[in-house]
């Protein structure tokens, strides 16, 4: 079958092919994504979802964390990846202090990520406590993905990146925050960082999907930093990722070459260059005489 007819067959994944995927036990994929181009390649590859994650802080923009990432910051990268991405399902991440002020301002900012941004849903963090939040932007038309477990939003709360639910306490109540997301109307949840036989409950408790990020085999999807998986993110890589590739090493080994070339004036060379004709060079050398 030709790469044309595939993609005709392809459609453009909604919070219902999500929920069926679940039903027919079939693993949902979630990259991130911040610009066009990595948009693209991503949706050439068939992922199911593409998560312009507030990640885009640390990997993108070089902060510390991701607390410094504003609404202009997300929306700014969620239009480029809406430009380059057209079947996978897009959500764009509610960035620190966008949705816990007042309901109000939650609906509001998550309304830019459709509005402006080009998402097809956003994504918050936090449990009961973020219950009006969600409701009000469910009740608004807007989709919610929710996020449990290791919140990178709470880091200094939560007293590092660390693993959490981890006791049988915490492990209850991250249960009970997944279900009174359910039940307020969220499509989906990513755990993030959670014993794994804690996170297969949970998407077995669940009749809506859940998406695993360091928390093992048994949820219904899996999503990883692009930059992690690719290997673009030197600065430290967690134990849950899987490298599938050194691209920050080629580019260096790419650069060098380049800085090595232009010093020894191997590059350019003749195949890089403008020529101009014989006739119009001299008729100029002519008329500088």
């Amino acid at each position: 079958m030709s790469t044309s007819s595939k993609a005709k067959e392809r459609k453009k994944i909604t919070t219902l092919s999500l929920r069926k995927f679940k039903q027919q036990q079939k693993p949902i994929t979630m990259l991130t994504a911040y610009d066009y181009a990595t948009a693209v390649a991503v949706d050439m590859a068939g992922i199911d979802t593409i998560l312009v994650g507030d990640s885009l802080g640390m990997v993108v923009l070089g902060y510390e964390n991701t607390l410094p990432v504003t609404m202009d910051d997300m929306i700014h990268h969620c239009k480029a990846v809406a430009r380059g991405a057209r079947y996978a399902m897009l959500i764009g991440d509610m960035p620190f202090m966008s949705y816990q002020a007042s309901v109000d301002e939650a609906v509001r900012n998550a309304g830019r990520f459709l509005q402006e941004g080009g998402m097809d849903a956003v994504k918050l963090e936090g449990g009961r406590e973020r219950l009006p939040a969600a409701g009000a932007i469910i009740s608004a038309g807007i989709p919610v993905m929710g996020h449990l477990g290791l919140t990178p939003q709470s880091v200094h709360q939560l007293g590092g990146f660390k693993a959490q639910g981890k006791t049988a306490q915490a492990a209850k109540d991250l249960l009970d925050d997944a279900l009174a997301l359910e039940d307020a109307g969220c499509f989906s949840l990513v755990l993030e960082t959670i014993p794994a036989r804690l996170a297969q409950l949970v998407s077995e408790r669940l009749e809506i999907p859940t998406i695993g990020i360091g928390a093992g085999i048994g949820c219904d999807g899996q999503v990883l930093v692009t930059h992690d998986l690719c290997g673009l993110f030197d600065r430290f890589t967690p134990r849950f990722v899987k490298k599938y590739a050194d691209l920050h090493g080629e580019m260096a080994r790419a650069f060098e070459a380049y800085k090595s070339d232009v010093q020894s004036r191997e590059f350019p060379g003749d195949e890089h260059s403008i020529d101009m004709p014989e006739e119009q060079w001299q008729e100029l050398l002519k008329a500088l005489e």
